[in-house]
């Protein structure tokens, strides 16, 4: 069964295009947006109680799981053949250890809305990765989004508050981490472009995951993590089961899925609304206070980000990915 029949197979037929047919795919794909806004928070919540290693190997290894079952129940061979290791080790370690690793040790330091905010600078990074190893041209159009997203960054972590006293704080050295991780994650998305192509979605997502799920082993089981599992509250437990099934593997299965059924350009679109999903949640969930400031830069970051991709060449071949493992 190949990729398009994986993908069919979730889908209800359609010989002709239709409203329903349309709308079911990009409501699955919202959902994914809104399960991904909400990791943020739970990773958040969890590090309460959890090492960020630990709550990422125990993630990863839930998420493994999920994501074999569901590419064996389509009749596919989970299991890389040897050709394939070497592309997916890399993206195991740079998509899942250390893309991870980032996220985590910056949200003990900063807040899960300045990490939503920020992780929409990814499209940006892709574009200047895009301008040096591809050659593509960046127009005055693109320098513009380019300065006016860095400048909504530069507000998001500085609250508003330019000066050396701000950038010493815990809080800035988190908001750097979580930028970091947004340049990895540009990295990713172009060198796991021709792997995802050639293996399709859900094969080489979940290899890439699995790997990655091996690299965390060693230090989970130097560290005893299990001892921080078995003593984790329910509310934790259930923090980490959602990101493992919600966030790592269905939230894949959904948009891929709708990256099958719609334009690749009607499906990227709802990436904004990530961010605007992570306020709201830990508004709500953590209590986290709403700064006008963080706001307007987190307002400015995606203005740059819609400035720079509407002038970006179209590649039917290149579908968007997310602006993060979820």
């Amino acid at each position: 069964m190949d990729e398009v029949d994986e993908v069919r197979s979730v889908l209800p037929p359609s010989s002709t295009p239709s409203i329903l047919s349309t709308a079911l795919p990009l409501l699955g794909a919202l959902l994914a947006i809104v399960l991904w806004g909400i990791s943020f928070v739970a990773t958040k919540a969890a590090l309460a109680e959890m090492s960020p290693l630990t709550l990422i190997f125990t993630r990863f290894a839930i998420g493994s799981f999920v994501l074999l079952l569901m590419v064996s129940a389509r009749g596919m061979n989970p299991w890389p053949a040897r050709d394939s290791l070497g592309p997916l080790l890399a993206m195991g370690f740079i998509g899942v250890f250390v893309h991870q690793m980032l996220q985590a040790w910056g949200l003990t330091m900063t807040s899960a809305i300045n990490t939503g905010w920020l992780v929409g600078l990814t499209p940006i990074w892709s574009a200047v990765l895009a301008a040096l190893f591809l050659h593509e041209r960046f127009t005055p159009m693109k320098l513009t989004g380019l300065m006016i997203a860095f400048i909504g960054a530069t507000i998001v972590m500085t609250r508003g508050e330019i000066k050396a006293t701000t950038l010493s704080l815990p809080s800035t050295r988190g908001d750097l981490l979580i930028l970091a991780s947004t340049f990895n994650w540009a990295i990713y998305t172009i060198l796991g472009h021709r792997t995802i192509r050639r293996l399709g979605p859900s094969r080489a997502t979940t290899g890439s995951v699995l790997l990655g799920t091996l690299m965390l082993t060693p230090g989970f089981v130097a560290q005893r993590g299990w001892e921080e599992v078995a003593s984790a509250s329910s509310q934790t437990l259930g923090a980490v089961l959602f990101l493992g099934v919600a966030c790592s593997a269905l939230g894949y299965l959904l948009w891929y899925a709708a990256l099958e059924r719609v334009e690749a350009t009607r499906v990227a679109s709802l990436l904004y609304l990530e961010p605007l999903v992570t306020l709201g949640a830990a508004m709500w969930l953590l209590g986290e206070p709403f700064r006008p400031a963080t706001a307007v830069g987190g307002l400015l970051v995606l203005a740059g980000v819609v400035l720079v991709q509407r002038v970006a060449p179209r590649r039917a071949e290149v579908p968007p990915a997310p602006l993060a493992v979820e």
